[in-house]
């Protein structure tokens, strides 16, 4: 699964390295080689929750909430390939180091297949820490996903990324609630160059229903001595030592789904034997500023060119600009206004599903004092998408959104 760097990067990736072992505080902080750097930002990875929108919204075609339960388990599982192999769907090496998204970086995008229109908004709500969240909906199917995600990166031996935060999976259908949990990674191999991602510890997804799935990750695998190991059960909550389903395999390959009664084989799945629906978003001449790929265009080029040169000039050009709003804000007692979504003090439903969850999670005391909680602002949206539809702009500070369709513009909160 590993690649080794190429030998005249080898001395610039131990320097590196050496850097990472005596660094106090969050990783994100730290400057990365620019061979490192990914030309993808953090804040596009919420796409990966839905690159196969016919496993997003399967659970709203199931009367059986048992089964619902189980189809979005087998939905979560396959998302993690994506978010966290080190090569692409060409097997492609990627690049170490994700872009760190700036105080209100946008990403837009949607899906368009046989499973309807499924629609994406992203926003770094905050930088320090960092914390980026999402909304993902389908309303043909009735069926979205809104969450925010905090990963702290530290150096104990090699790379560990704890992520705070949580996400919810909402059918309109059964008006069924599905909270989820994230898993721990580190980095296997840093010390040799061959870098591979890895996940531990175990994470959740509880549902309103009464269901509960617990997935326990491993790197070198309890059967199959495999690394990206894991093993899954679904449960009623009243009977949680009596698993009513077992899934074990490999996330970045194929898993087992069996009945845990009789072990009887229901599926073998293969992520990839499922196609991806591309992902639309605007050209980048069409997109907000503030949106992703036009954002961080001309370091993309500079990355994807070689030219380092480049690459640091328009990374430090555009992480200065962001330091001189923020000296700016502060000056005039002024905070930045978040997009589309808005900090609340608390999530009931949140704490609610928790609590059913007999295991320890990440989401009691994770998300409040500094961190708060993020969730998706209806009225906020319906205001840009109002504004777009009205072609309307202020005539002091005009603010253009793709809205993944054409040229469009909206009125400045």
């Amino acid at each position: 699964m590993s690649e080794k760097l190429p030998p005249q990067q080898k001395s610039a990736f131990f320097s590196f390295i050496k850097s990472l072992a005596t660094f106090k505080g969050d990783l994100a902080s730290l400057t990365a080689p620019p061979f490192l750097l990914s030309s993808q930002s953090i804040v596009e990875f919420s796409a990966y929750w839905a690159e196969q929108p016919s496993l997003f919204v399967a659970p709203a075609s199931e009367p059986d909430p048992e089964k619902r339960a189980l189809l979005v388990l087998k939905w979560f599982l396959s998302t993690l390939k994506e978010q966290h192999n080190n090569k692409d769907e060409h097997g492609k090496k990627k690049r170490m180091k994700p872009l760190n998204p700036f105080l209100g970086e946008l990403f837009l995008g949607k899906w368009v297949d046989n499973s309807g229109t499924t629609q994406l908004v992203a926003e770094q709500v905050s930088h320090h820490p960092p914390i980026t969240a999402c909304n993902i909906w389908n309303d043909e199917h009735g069926v979205r996903l809104a969450g925010h995600v905090a990963p702290k990166a530290s150096f104990s031996t090699t790379v560990h990324i704890d992520r705070k935060g949580y996400s919810i999976y909402h059918i309109d259908k059964y008006n069924e609630d599905y909270l989820i949990t994230m898993p721990k990674v580190h980095i296997e191999g840093i010390m040799t160059g061959s870098l591979s991602p890895e996940l531990s510890g175990t994470t959740y997804i509880r549902s309103s229903s009464g269901y509960t799935a617990k997935i326990n990750y491993s790197s070198k695998g309890w059967m199959s001595g495999k690394s990206n190991s894991f093993v899954a059960s679904l449960y009623h909550d009243d009977h949680e030592k009596d698993p009513l389903y077992t899934i074990d395999g490999q996330w970045s390959g194929q898993f087992t789904i069996k009945k845990a009664a009789t072990q009887e084989i229901i599926e073998k799945f293969c992520t990839s034997l499922i196609p991806k629906t591309p992902l639309i978003v605007a050209p980048i001449e069409k997109q907000h500023p503030l949106e992703s790929r036009r954002a961080w265009r001309k370091v993309v080029d500079g990355i994807e060119q070689g030219d380092i040169f480049t690459v640091g000039q328009e990374k430090s050009k555009l992480e200065n600009e962001q330091r001189e709003m923020r000296k700016r804000e502060k000056a005039e007692g002024r905070e930045f206004q978040r997009r589309y979504f808005s900090k609340m003090k608390d999530d009931p439903l949140a704490e609610r599903l928790a609590e059913g969850i007999k295991g320890p999670t990440s989401i009691k005391g994770d998300m409040d004092g500094h961190h708060r909680i993020w969730k998706f602002d209806e009225q906020k949206y319906k205001r840009v998408q109002q504004s777009l539809r009205n072609g309307s702009r202020s005539p002091m500070r005009p603010r253009f959104d793709s809205g993944i369709g054409g040229i469009l513009v909206d009125k400045v909160e």
